[in-house]
């Protein structure tokens, strides 16, 4: 299949191709499953770590865990970029300018952890 429209030929198959492998997944386990599935007593009861569930199911979370995921998530994203500076660092050609960058760059990560701690956010209670 060549030309313009042949790539979109073969586009066209490859979805056909995928379609029919999701039908013939979706009908085998139709044909293969049994009729009547049993039930056992207690399957759709909660389970928690082998033991039986104790009070309700509703559970309050405080934020400061989220807190402490997202400023955990944010300070190692950015401490990653640290990394490529620390490789290129080393190359000839790269002087005050690239010092002062990543200064300016760590110096924004110690001001966000400064904030964080000043408003109480670090504080485990």
């Amino acid at each position: 299949m060549t030309g313009y429209l042949g790539s979109y030929a073969v586009l066209g198959l490859l979805l056909l191709a995928g379609a029919l492998v999701f039908v013939g997944a979706f009908g085998a386990n139709r044909l293969l499953r049994p009729a009547n599935p049993a039930e056992p007593a207690g399957k759709r009861v909660a389970y928690e770590s082998g033991i039986d569930p104790v009070g309700g199911n509703w559970a309050q979370m405080q934020i400061r865990y989220y807190v402490y995921a997202f400023l955990y998530v944010l300070f190692a994203v950015e401490s990653v970029f640290l990394f490529p500076w620390a490789v290129v660092f080393a190359d000839p050609g790269y002087g005050a300018a690239v010092v002062a960058e990543m200064g300016i760059f760590v110096a924004v990560l110690a001001l966000g952890i400064v904030y964080a701690w000043r408003k109480g956010v670090l504080t485990w209670s």
